[in-house]
């Protein structure tokens, strides 16, 4: 906001008016951008790769080249949150010890990305899609179901460490709109009540089926084909006359 601009002349300050900037809001999300040291999440927490994982990391680094093994961080980061089940920053340090790399830069990549949870995360992670095209396809009511059904509101975990939701932006799968994705899995085609079976096949501890609920297989249109349903015709038909 301007709220001092003027002209000094004979030692008179003279003000040419006020003028605000409106600007938009800073977009909101439940990730960390600051770490504060806490109990559960300070540099004095040690943290290892499990030997099945070094292995990972070896064969992840074996990926790049010399000069770019810096390429690897994203996938070591994702690598290091899922054993531990979030992102500490010892976790952090660790990853800058294996590339040998300033702790700011894996600090400036962990911050940017939101698939990088900064806190403790519960096994299931909801993340509901509130973009335009689900949004537009009942996302809220979505969201809602979520929120009800777990007693949680958009960045919080139960108690009992089994629930995570978060509010998201864009996850690719407009067509499928209104959907969520708990942990890796896309759970598509929306209802309230489909929603709520997820939920409660999670909450029994069985696995549902992921994918589109609406008996569709993918993305394909629902129901049989309202253009280009029949063969297309050969070469020339419409440009030559006796075609």
């Amino acid at each position: 906001m301007l709220t001092t601009l003027g002209i000094v002349r004979n030692g008179v300050r003279r003000s040419l008016g006020l003028r605000s900037l409106q600007t938009s809001s800073t977009l909101q999300h439940d990730s960390l951008f600051n770490h504060r040291d806490t109990p559960e999440d300070n540099p004095d927490i040690p943290f290892e790769f499990t030997p099945e994982n070094e292995k990972r990391v070896e064969a992840i680094l074996g990926i790049y080249p010399e000069g770019h093994k810096r390429g690897a961080m994203i996938p070591l980061l994702d690598l290091a949150q899922r054993q531990h089940g979030w992102l500490p920053i010892s976790a952090m340090h660790k990853v800058a010890e294996v590339l040998n790399l300033p702790k700011m830069r894996v600090y400036e990549v962990a911050t940017f990305y939101t698939m990088f949870m900064r806190k403790p995360t519960g096994k299931y992670h909801i993340q509901v899609c509130t973009t335009t095209p689900c949004w537009l396809r009942g996302s809220d009511e979505i969201l809602e179901a979520v929120k009800n059904k777990l007693n949680l509101q958009v960045g919080e975990t139960s108690k009992d460490g089994l629930w995570t939701i978060s509010e998201v932006e864009c996850l690719g799968a407009c067509v499928n709109a209104p959907m969520i994705q708990v942990n890796d899995d896309y759970y598509e085609d929306l209802t309230i009540e489909n929603t709520n079976e997820i939920l409660d096949d999670l909450k029994a501890g069985r696995q549902p089926a992921p994918g589109p609920r609406s008996g569709r297989y993918s993305c394909e249109p629902i129901g049989e084909p309202t253009s280009l349903s029949s063969e297309p015709p050969g070469p020339g038909v419409g440009v030559r006359a006796d075609l």
